[in-house]
C-alpha cells in the first residue's frame, strides 16, 4: 500500500484555449491535513472536481486511494467524501433522514448502518437532535451534520471545501476539534480548501496554485520563511511625506494599504524603538507583526486571499453529486 493517497502527474486540463490546470505535480499523504491554497480563477477548483471524479482531466493522471480517477470512478467516490461550503443537506427531512439516506447512496451495510450512524451523530454532538428536520438547525449544526454524513461511509479522505465559511469563531474553533478529532482517531485525510489563513495553518502542508500552475508547496512554518522580513504600519498625519521620509532615511519603498503605510524590516522589533525617536512626520499610530501566511500568500500571487473572493469550489456541482454519486 502506498504511503501516499492522492498522487498527481502531470495533470492538465484545457477549457478550449484557456489551461486552467497545467502540467501539476504533487502527492498527499495518508491521514495528512493538506490545505489547497490559491486565488479565484488558479485552477484550484477545477483540480478538485477532478480530484472527485466530477471533471475529467485532459491529460495526465491522478490517483486517490489507489484509484485512478477516471477508469475508476466508483471506487474512488467510495473512497471520499466532501462537504460543501453551500450546503447540500435537505432541510425537509431529519438529521436521521438524511444520514439514512446517504447511508443507502454509499451501501454502507446494512448490519453496521444504524450503529455507524449514531457513531458519527454522536461524534458530532446531534445524536439529541437527530430527530429535529434540519431547516430548525443553526448553521453550526448544519456542517456538523454534513461533516457527520461526509464521514458515514468510513472514507480515505475528507475534501472539505471552505467548512466554515459564514461561521462565527467560537463555532469555527469547534468545528476544527471536531475535524483534528477525526483525524486522530479515524485516521483520515484532510484535504482543505479555506479562505481563512488561522485554519491553513492546520495543515501539515500547503500547496499554493496559481494560474493553473502549483507555485509553492510545504510547511505553513518554512513558507512563511519565506517571508523573511517583519511588516511595520504606521498611521501619520502626511503619509506622502512619511513614504518620501522612510525612503530617504532607510532606503526602504512603503505600500499604502487601509490609509496606513506599510513596509519590511529585517528585525522589527529592534527597529521600531529608533525608528519612533528618529522619525520627524508626526506618527498617529504604529504595529509590527511578524509575516503570515497571507503575507507568503500575497507575495507568491500578488494578490491577497479575502473572504468575500470565497472559491465556487464544487458549489454548482453540488446537485449533480448527488445524483452521479449514486451510480
Amino acid at each position: 500500500m502506498s504511503d501516499y493517497i492522492i498522487k498527481v502527474e502531470n495533470l492538465v486540463k484545457r477549457f478550449g484555449e484557456l489551461v486552467a490546470v497545467d502540467h501539476i505535480n504533487f502527492q498527499v499523504a495518508r491521514g495528512e491535513i493538506f490545505g489547497f491554497l490559491g486565488p479565484n480563477g488558479a485552477g484550484k477548483t477545477t483540480t478538485i472536481n477532478i480530484l472527485c471524479t466530477l471533471s475529467k482531466p485532459t491529460s495526465g493522471q491522478a490517483i486517490v486511494n489507489g484509484f485512478d480517477v477516471v477508469r475508476q470512478q466508483s471506487q474512488v467516490r467510495q473512497s471520499i467524501g466532501l462537504v460543501f461550503q453551500d450546503s447540500s443537506l435537505d432541510e425537509r427531512l431529519s438529521g436521521l433522514q438524511n444520514l439514512r439516506f446517504h447511508a443507502l447512496v454509499y451501501s454502507v451495510p446494512a448490519s453496521i448502518r444504524e450503529q455507524r450512524i449514531e457513531q458519527v451523530l454522536r461524534m458530532m454532538e446531534l445524536w439529541d437532535k437527530r430527530n429535529s428536520t434540519v431547516r430548525t438547525y443553526s448553521g453550526g449544526m448544519k456542517r456538523r451534520l454534513e461533516l457527520a454524513r461526509g464521514l458515514l461511509h468510513y472514507p480515505k479522505v475528507l475534501f472539505l471545501d471552505e467548512p466554515t465559511l459564514g461561521l462565527d469563531p467560537q463555532t469555527r474553533n469547534r468545528l476544527w476539534e471536531y475535524i483534528l478529532e477525526l483525524r486522530k482517531h479515524e485516521g483520515t485525510t484532510i484535504f482543505l480548501t479555506t479562505h481563512y489563513m488561522d485554519e491553513a495553518d492546520n495543515a501539515e502542508r500547503i500547496a499554493v496554485m496559481d494560474y493553473g500552475k502549483i507555485v509553492a508547496m510545504d510547511t505553513p512554518q518554512k513558507l512563511k520563511r519565506t517571508v523573511s522580513k517583519d511588516i511595520i504600519s504606521v498611521k501619520t498625519d502626511n503619509d506622502d511625506r512619511a513614504a518620501e521620509e522612510i525612503r530617504r532615511r532607510y532606503q526602504i519603498e512603503t505600500k499604502r494599504d487601509n490609509n496606513e503605510l506599510t513596509f519590511e524590516v529585517a528585525s522589527g522589533e529592534k527597529f521600531l524603538p529608533t525608528f519612533i525617536k528618529e522619525f520627524t512626520t508626526k506618527i498617529l499610530s504604529v504595529s509590527l507583526r511578524h509575516p503570515s501566511l497571507d503575507d507568503v500568500f500575497l507575495k507568491l500571487t500578488g494578490r491577497e486571499i479575502r473572504e468575500e473572493e470565497t472559491s465556487n469550489t464544487l458549489k454548482t456541482t453540488a446537485h449533480q453529486h448527488s445524483h452521479r454519486f449514486q451510480h
